[in-house]
């Protein structure tokens, strides 16, 4: 028994000198969170329906570096060619999990779009729209998503929905 505690006091010391390799486990484990620096989004159609329109956002790992996301982001509908919102800001839906990015890994948030045509034009105000506004979870600064469509000037009609990010 002494015998293996000597060689076990031994191998550790030795790997204190020699330094030991952070295995790529170990990297995932600690990834600081995602930024907009980190990642590229982008917007995918996925149906129509009943007065909606269905797609995902998604988020790609386009750093050289894990990153660790997950919950919800912010989405809106920007326009006026500036980058203006225009209506209420997306609704979440869902729960939500955390999850790590390694370099070019996805996630994605499922998107729905309420038609603005749905609503009395007195009511809505229709406007064009340029894209989304789109905050990867824990992110201040915005990422911009071209996606042209009718929202409203109302925002008391809220025309988006959307879930939290998950890993694909």
């Amino acid at each position: 028994m002494k015998k293996i505690a000597s060689t076990l006091a031994g191998i550790t010391l030795l790997g204190g000198l020699v330094g030991i390799s952070v295995g790529p486990a170990d990297a995932v484990r600690t990834a600081a969170e995602c930024t907009s620096h980190d990642v590229a989004v982008r917007y995918r159609h996925t149906d129509d329906g009943a007065g909606h329109r269905y797609g995902r956002i998604v988020m790609t790992n386009v750093s050289d570096h894990a990153c660790r996301s997950g919950g919800f982001g912010g989405l809106s509908y920007v326009g006026f060619g500036d980058g203006t919102q225009v209506g209420a800001a997306a609704d979440r839906r869902g729960g939500a999990s955390s999850f790590t990015l390694l370099p070019g890994e996805h996630a994605a948030s499922r998107v729905d779009e309420t038609r603005a045509a749905n609503y009395p034009r007195h009511r809505c105000s229709p406007h064009a729209v340029d894209g989304f506004r789109v905050y990867v979870p824990n992110e201040t600064a915005s990422l911009y998503v071209p996606h042209r469509t009718t929202g409203c000037l109302d925002s008391d009609i809220h025309l988006l929905t959307h879930r939290a990010f998950r890993k694909r």
